[in-house]
């Protein structure tokens, strides 16, 4: 299983905000509405921010390359805007070494003096601090993980979160606008560290930091959000009395009879139900979440994978196939195919025709960004949750079937053809491995399916036998 823990920028949904400088300190800040629409702050930024937020990544690209060759910016902070948009869409297409060489062409950094409004008093009459977009920074900070380097990435994030916390004492307006973006950055900030973090198994280091962050947010809300992660954290550490305790507050804390909250609720209940392989009243939990939210896609994910270990098989596919018609949009990402394509691989034996069905229709409606080959893909993801439970069902079914194909062949005599294609389609080395892991660690089960598997051949066998044929 795949777990899916921590916060990352949603550049598909990017704000206004989040592509103001980082640092402006005027009267007619831009935050404060010195600007009627997004063209006025840059050239056809209406046109990008759509763009984004319908997955248009390789358009973006063309966009931002015509611009540049017709020389349709005219100001400084225009290219910083574009180069920014023209880096979120290299690293949504997965382009990561072209949005690093994207990101070294600044000269000298982004904190450069080039890239001030001082620096061009013509252009910005009255102004003065940073023009760099706060999403810039972001990207700055997470690039080098993708290319392998994730203690720089660590390092620039811890930078980046100083310089954060820095601009929410000095940055201030009567409006408070400015002090709550601010406040919102330094959270996106430490969700990124916690994950990164979390990705390499530091606890101690994650519930640091979000239980700092819990005493620092007094909005009850953000803190049932944040005391959730805490849960979730204290869960993959085995800490699940914690963990227990962590959900229970965040019950007694969610005043606001909101659909988000309830569901936050019922969603943390169902994975104590999941821990405690009570299926049945996980299943319950996260259908009440569905009847108040259809398009809640963490609830629908994990009932499904709930109704696969109730050996439910057909009822899981279908959650997770009307989903996709129902909510295409919210549903359509590929943890939910992932665990779709493989539900497939266990229920159908055509299921290459049903996954080529599949991907033929996300090729037609899917955003640029989404990754094609995770409908070719054989493993199982459950949203917050961590467990290799699937993995071993998926295998160990497959050491069942081969076993019983093989004792076919020895009792009939004669070479089964449906156990030479399972040795073909099967990944042979990998089987191996947990067949003998199986063996050594968990002898008694095993001995016991295989004398059952033995005891219903030689059943078969005899009742073959006594037959008349005419």
């Amino acid at each position: 299983m795949e777990e899916d823990n921590g916060e990352t920028l949603n550049t598909n949904t990017i704000s206004p905000a989040d592509l103001q400088p980082a640092s402006i300190s005027t009267p007619d800040h831009p935050l404060n509405n010195a600007f009627g629409s997004l063209n006025d702050i840059c050239y056809e930024l209406s046109s990008l921010q759509d763009l984004a937020c319908r997955g248009s990544w390789k358009t973006i690209l063309d966009k931002v390359a015509r611009a540049r060759t017709q020389s349709l910016l005219s100001k400084p902070h225009e290219h910083l805007i574009y180069l920014s948009y023209n880096t979120i869409a290299l690293t949504k297409l997965r382009r990561f070494s072209d949005a690093v060489t994207e990101l070294d062409s600044l000269e000298n950094g982004i904190d450069n003096v080039i890239y001030t409004y001082e620096n061009y008093p013509h252009h910005y009459p009255n102004r003065y601090g940073s023009m760099a977009p706060f999403s810039l920074r972001w990207l700055y900070a997470e690039l080098p993980s993708r290319v392998g380097n994730r203690q720089e990435t660590l390092d620039r994030f811890y930078i980046l979160l100083h310089f954060v916390r820095e601009k929410t004492k000095t940055t201030k307006d009567s409006s408070g606008k400015s002090d709550d973006i601010w406040k919102k950055r330094e959270g996106l900030v430490i969700n990124s560290i916690i994950s990164h973090h979390l990705s390499h198994k530091e606890f101690v280091v994650c519930l640091d930091l979000i239980k700092d962050l819990i005493k620092r947010d007094s909005n009850s809300t953000a803190r049932a959000v944040l005391i959730s992660k805490l849960g979730y954290i204290q869960m993959q550490l085995g800490d699940l009395e914690g963990a227990k305790g962590s959900f229970g507050i965040v019950e007694g804390i969610s005043t606001e009879e909101t659909v988000e909250m309830k569901n936050l609720v019922n969603r943390n209940k169902a994975l104590m139900f999941m821990v405690g392989k009570d299926y049945v009243s996980a299943v319950r939990e996260y259908q009440e979440c569905i009847d108040r939210d259809d398009s809640d896609v963490v609830a629908i994910n994990n009932k499904a994978l709930c109704l696969m270990y109730l050996r439910d098989l057909s009822d899981s596919i279908k959650v997770l196939e009307s989903a996709l018609e129902r909510v295409p949009t919210a549903a359509l990402n590929e943890t939910f195919v992932v665990n779709l394509c493989s539900m497939y691989e266990l229920a159908y034996v055509n299921h290459t025709d049903i996954k080529k069905t599949l991907s033929n229709w996300i090729a037609r409606v899917a955003p640029d960004d989404f990754d094609s080959s995770s409908t070719r893909e054989f493993r199982c993801s459950v949203i917050w949750f961590a467990s290799t439970k699937v993995k071993q069902i998926v295998l160990r079914s497959k050491i069942l079937l081969l076993l019983s194909e093989f004792f076919h062949c020895l009792i009939c005599k004669f070479p089964s053809r449906k156990c030479m294609e399972l040795m073909v389609d099967i990944d042979f080395m990998n089987l191996c491995n947990h067949f003998f892991f199986w063996v050594i660690y968990e002898p008694l089960q095993f001995i016991a399916l295989h004398i059952q598997i033995f005891v219903c051949h030689i059943i078969f066998f005899q009742e073959k036998s006594n037959l008349t044929f005419v």
